[in-house]
């Protein structure tokens, strides 16, 4: 366990459940879709591809999931690289807890609100994501023998 009770996961599995946060808000927007269409409050077409449709909640949802989907392979990549490269170090193993968590938390910002307040604590989400990612990746680099400060 980590600060406040919260769990220190292996790195495979935070990244599983970043997957799994994905599926989930990809889930919730085809369930927000088919209410709308069993509704009849929108037709079945009316979901156009990249361009904004729906109200703000509802596509403050869908860039919530394209942005946990953009950062997925990033995430991955630096996750399975470490893993097959045996990093041990203990920012290895607690970093990827974090980079879940802090998802998390940005997607629920991102879909609750679209305020300032809001886009701050959303952003400053992101930035731990970031870092963190950065930190794992200078890790795993390091572990390969090139020579990093």
């Amino acid at each position: 366990m980590g600060g406040f009770g919260i769990p220190i996961l292996p790195p495979l599995a935070a990244l599983t459940l970043f997957a799994v946060w994905a599926l989930l808000l990809v889930l919730s927007i085809g369930g927000w879709r088919a209410v709308l269409v069993v509704s009849g409050k929108s037709k079945i077409t009316g979901f156009p591809s990249g361009t904004q449709h729906g109200d703000d909640a509802y596509w403050r949802l869908n860039r919530a999931h394209m942005n946990a989907v953009e950062n997925l392979p990033i995430f991955g990549a630096v996750i399975v690289a470490g893993t097959f490269m045996q990093v041990q170090n203990t920012a290895f193993q607690v970093l990827p807890s974090l980079v879940l968590y802090a998802r998390i938390v940005q997607s629920v910002i991102h879909v609750s609100s679209g305020s300032v307040l809001a886009i701050n604590l959303r952003f400053a989400a992101y930035v731990v994501q970031v870092a963190s990612m950065l930190t794992l990746a200078y890790f795993v680099v390091r572990a390969t023998g090139v020579p990093l400060p």
